[in-house]
């Protein structure tokens, strides 16, 4: 049985993404190519529904599939979107801006903050997932490299801004002023601490199921 209080949260959860993810579909902008989905804060919102969409769904018995490899693999990457943008924009508003300004407050709060923290709350302390790390672990592989992939070739192809002093059409626009080789270093270095997020993630939700125990579905 599901509680009121629970409910509700996942209704907000589930329409705050899908008012999002529309918002994104028909107001973005779409001249260049890959429009809003260059950007992988786009692809951790639509993450974020799909999960929210899959948890409505299990509270509501139209699933018994718990999605727990990709509702942590979605956590993850909401923590890689947050830590990543935050931390560059500090640093050099420009590395990850076309202006070095913010968009919309509004916008810029949900997808790089509150969106990320409402996916959070629910997979630890409701959904308590995190029992099934290789599951994690092979959905994070899987999204990252397709997102690089995505990045690196058919984006990058088909764009000629943002312009560096190396390439160009990457989505990031200090992605472009890095050689190939030390891309792929950055590359390989955020997947380690997007493995090690996963770790503490993993961490914090069994010390939740410590106490607080929930059934094991499949």
């Amino acid at each position: 049985m599901t509680s009121k209080p629970v409910l509700i949260y996942r209704w907000i959860v589930f329409l705050l993404a899908g008012f999002f993810c529309i918002r994104t579909l028909f107001l973005s902008d779409f001249s260049e190519f890959g429009g809003p989905f260059r950007y992988l804060t786009i692809w951790a919102l639509f993450l974020s529904f799909f999960a929210a969409s899959r948890m409505m769904a299990l509270m509501e018995g139209r699933s018994e599939k718990r999605w727990d490899g990709f509702v942590a693999m979605t956590s993850v990457i909401n923590a890689m979107v947050v830590f990543l943008y935050w931390r560059l924009f500090l640093a050099d508003p420009m590395s990850v801006t076309r202006d070095g300004e913010l968009g919309e407050f509004y916008l810029e709060l949900y997808l790089h903050g509150l969106g990320p923290l409402l996916q959070w709350i629910d997979a630890i302390f409701i959904h308590k997932s995190f029992r099934k790390i290789p599951a994690a672990i092979a959905w994070l592989a899987g999204v990252i490299t397709l997102y690089l992939t995505w990045g690196e070739t058919l984006v990058s192809w088909n764009n000629d801004k943002p312009e560096g002093s190396v390439t160009s059409g990457i989505p990031y626009p200090f992605l472009n002023n890095m050689e190939l080789s030390d891309r792929l270093i950055f590359y390989g270095a955020n997947m380690v601490i997007a493995l090690v997020l996963l770790m503490i993630f993993a961490g914090i939700a069994w010390l939740v199921r410590r106490r607080s125990p929930a059934p094991v579905a499949p």
